[in-house]
């Protein structure tokens, strides 16, 4: 009471109650939150656009070993002197980038397997690499009707040789 007999007022601090804390508190404890689950999903999605992105350059690297090949077999058929030597051939897969990995000769033909490679660009989040992709080439040449060699060129699925 005063002085003068009434009461008096006291100016006090409100204290919040439970429920209004745990308002206050939410949004500090799930900003954080929220934003760690945004980053890591842009991450995940630039990760998977990235690895669509280098599974087609691989592809198309591994589509581009075609021309070599087809150009190998022409110049082995086109070779003098009918089918050629294991060194003639080796050196005919070399000048088309390739690797000669078997040589079986016949009587009137000549099977080959090559490796070719392909070079494309695999990219990161840390940058740029320059990578290859190998593919394996079954040509069998044969002596035609007229004497003149036919190649065939097979992609093979499997190239184990390093």
């Amino acid at each position: 009471m005063s002085d003068n007999g009434t009461v008096a007022q006291h100016d006090r601090g409100t204290v919040p109650s439970p429920g209004c804390l745990a308002a206050i508190m939410v949004p500090i404890v799930m900003v954080p939150i929220v934003m760690v689950l945004i980053v890591a999903s842009v991450l995940m999605v630039m990760h998977y656009r990235q690895e669509r992105a280098n599974d087609q350059n691989e592809a198309e690297a591994l589509d581009r070993t075609a021309a070599p090949a087809r150009l190998y077999a022409r110049d082995v058929a086109a070779a003098p002197g009918g089918f050629s030597g294991r060194e003639a051939v080796r050196g005919i897969a070399e000048r088309h980038d390739g690797r000669l990995i078997s040589y079986a000769r016949s009587e009137g033909s000549l099977t080959t397997t090559v490796r070719f490679f392909g070079e494309y660009e695999d990219t990161s989040m840390f940058g740029v690499s320059y990578s290859r992709s190998y593919r394996c080439y079954s040509i069998v040449l044969r002596k035609g009707a007229e004497g003149v060699p036919q190649a065939r060129t097979t992609p093979l699925e499997k190239c184990d040789v390093i």
